[in-house]
């Protein structure tokens, strides 16, 4: 029996001063990329984590996502409504789903959201789920800091980190 292959729908769309390259399926966005990052970054993360991917060079299902993304980074607004496809662990998804918990201009630690998800010793494994994150933006982990304050990793660079939490705190 033939397996069927799952439809990606790979677009770059531009932003401010960014590129960046969103993945979508026929279920929804399914990621995006960093700011700014080689088309490189998506299809390493769609060969490995979606199973017999046709690639399709299109920004069809995008332009919902797109337009809430621009006028996030507008400052002119704080929700996303767009259809999403997340993928991941079910670990990673409760963590995701801690994050996006998190209310716009707020952060939390990363022990706060193992808490949160009632695994306080899995702090590192929060760490990492977090940069898993599929969905930039979306899934606000950029509102993740360390313990102490500082602004720990990020898988779109500290710079866009520090960007995201001064707009969100305008």
């Amino acid at each position: 029996m033939k397996q069927e292959r799952t439809k990606v729908y790979l677009g770059t769309h531009t932003m401010d001063d960014w590129n960046i390259h969103i993945a979508s399926t026929d279920q929804g966005v399914c990621y995006i990329g960093s700011p700014n990052q080689s088309r490189d970054e998506v299809e390493t993360w769609i060969q490995k984590n979606i199973s017999s991917p046709y690639l399709i060079v299109s920004q069809a299902n995008q332009q919902s996502v797109v337009n809430e993304l621009q006028a996030y980074l507008q400052g002119e607004q704080e929700h996303f409504t767009s259809t999403l496809d997340i993928i991941g662990t079910a670990f990673q998804q409760d963590v995701w789903q801690a994050c996006q918990l998190i209310p716009y201009g707020e952060t939390r630690s990363y022990s706060q959201i193992a808490e949160a998800i009632q695994r306080p010793k899995a702090v590192r494994a929060v760490g990492t789920a977090i940069g898993a994150n599929p969905l930039l933006f979306i899934i606000p982990c950029h509102r993740i800091i360390a313990k102490d304050g500082g602004l720990a990793g990020f898988r779109a660079g500290k710079d866009v980190k520090k960007y995201l939490l001064a707009l969100e705190r305008k």
